[in-house]
């Protein structure tokens, strides 16, 4: 029995797996959140989660630098800690700053006084280090109740998620990605990604494949006529 039981798990542990990697879960709860921008110009968004990472996000931010656009990196203010200097210079470099919780908790049961607290800490982190005010929250997994999407609006927050997976932590090549993206681009999409993490943690993992993506993306959506905006701008629009 506890044998049957074990394998019982493996088994709906890798369909877990199967599902998130072919499927986006995200699109169970965009109601009532920005996850893409209804508008005729080419503009779209390029975000980035988990981060700051001190491997990973340096070497992102140097090959958004060589492709000359800025992006919006959703921070864990954990994260933001334990390495202030990355998180700066995401700052100094003119990129957006969004908010992805504390510790990347799942929010799905949160009340709306426990999300308001770690909200608010994790606004107050990055304030702190960065010296800038984000308004933008991103739920970590994009798992979000209808009652506390409410309280984050309630806050002044837009509540973010994505119209384009890279599923980047799948670790697919960096071609394949992009062909991926760029086959169904449309202006006003948000596109995800990730600078930290892995399937199994936070930290670490290996983003090698979208560190190369970004200049191969950059290049083919410019060739379509896009513009690559930070995702407030993308919302003005």
């Amino acid at each position: 029995m506890i044998l049957y039981l074990s394998l019982a798990g493996f088994f709906i542990f890798l369909a877990a797996i199967a599902f998130c990697m072919f499927f986006d879960q995200a699109v169970f709860t965009r109601r009532g959140t920005i996850y893409r921008i209804k508008t005729k110009e080419k503009k779209v968004a390029i975000t980035f989660d988990d981060g700051p990472s001190p491997v990973w996000t340096p070497l992102i931010l140097d090959e958004l630098k060589k492709a000359q656009v800025k992006a919006t990196f959703f921070m864990i203010g954990h994260h933001v800690q334990k390495y202030p200097e990355v998180a700066r210079r995401v700052a100094e470099e003119g990129h957006s700053i969004g908010n992805h919780g504390y510790a990347h908790s799942v929010i799905l049961y949160y009340t709306p006084a426990e999300i308001e607290e770690e909200i608010k800490y994790t606004e107050h982190v990055i304030r702190e280090i960065t010296g800038r005010t984000t308004r933008i929250f991103r739920p970590p997994k994009a798992w979000v109740r209808p009652l506390i999407k409410n309280k984050i609006k309630e806050m002044g927050y837009e509540v973010v998620l994505w119209s384009l997976n890279s599923k980047d932590w799948v670790m697919f090549h960096y071609r394949t990605m992009v062909n991926f993206l760029v086959s169904r681009i449309k202006g006003g999409d948000i596109i995800l990604f990730h600078d930290s993490g892995s399937v199994l943690s936070l930290e670490g993992g290996d983003r090698s494949q979208t560190v190369q993506a970004i200049t191969f993306l950059v290049e083919k959506l410019k060739d379509k006529g896009f513009q690559i905006v930070p995702l407030e701008e993308l919302i003005d629009v």
